[in-house]
């Protein structure tokens, strides 16, 4: 039988309340409008507007290129740490034998350990979909890029094609940023190791900090007063 405490299954639920229901709060809301995202939306589309009128179009692909590094770089690290958890599964006695010597820590019986080894699993196994599908989808843009009519001026047919590449652009964002969402996540669920409590702590901290960079943050101020239909103050 799993010996499970009634704080655990709290810390548990409060953590999956904090992540899905920030998830639905920000993208399934009138607070998406409001969000860093939302913003870099409206770039997205300056770019490729721009993009359309530029030749050569080095600058495009560099920037495009250094996107798929970053996305691969996570893809490929979230790999690593999936192989890193499931390894831990092989030596869960030593483990619960180090935190079992470290004060202030809940001893955990070995099933509930594999529990919390196999939270971190699903989470990473989710960020790395993520970031694959994110690879792919910026694969596809940057095709796109590459067939763009080349206009000196705006046309319609050129408009709509920019703005079709700007809104997969922003769906591969949208991806992306989902599997930085379980990174941070992550974090928090590794706090379960040590104590419920601190579990739900670190929830409600991880939370809180992906609000205020979603929508508080100094960046979000200085996006939104750079946009040209905006005022600087």
């Amino acid at each position: 039988m799993i010996e499970f405490h009634w704080l655990d299954i709290l810390a548990l639920a409060w953590f999956l309340l904090c992540w899905f229901g920030y998830v639905w709060s920000v993208d399934h809301t009138r607070l998406h409008k409001q969000s860093v995202s939302a913003v870099m939306g409206y770039y997205r589309q300056l770019w490729m507007r721009n993009m359309v009128g530029r030749d050569p179009r080095m600058l495009d692909a560099i920037t495009q290129g250094n996107l798929l590094y970053g996305v691969a770089f996570y893809a490929s690290t979230s790999i690593f740490i999936i192989g890193g958890l499931l390894a831990m599964l092989g030596a869960t006695d030593k483990a619960i034998a180090v935190l079992q010597a470290l004060p202030f820590t809940e001893t955990a019986s070995k099933t509930l350990w594999e529990i919390k080894v196999l939270l971190l699993v699903i989470i990473f196994i989710y960020a790395f979909f993520k970031f694959a599908w994110c690879y792919r989808l910026f694969n596809y843009c940057s095709i796109m890029i590459g067939a763009a009519p080349l206009e000196t001026e705006a046309t319609p047919d050129s408009t709509r094609f920019a703005d079709h590449i700007a809104q997969l652009h922003g769906l591969a964002a949208s991806h992306f940023n989902s599997g930085l969402r379980a990174y941070f996540f992550a974090l928090a669920a590794l706090s379960w190791f040590l104590h419920p409590i601190l579990f739900l702590a670190a929830s409600t901290w991880v939370t809180l900090i992906l609000y205020r960079r979603e929508f508080r943050s100094r960046s979000w101020h200085l996006l939104q007063s750079a946009r040209p239909d905006q005022s600087a103050d």
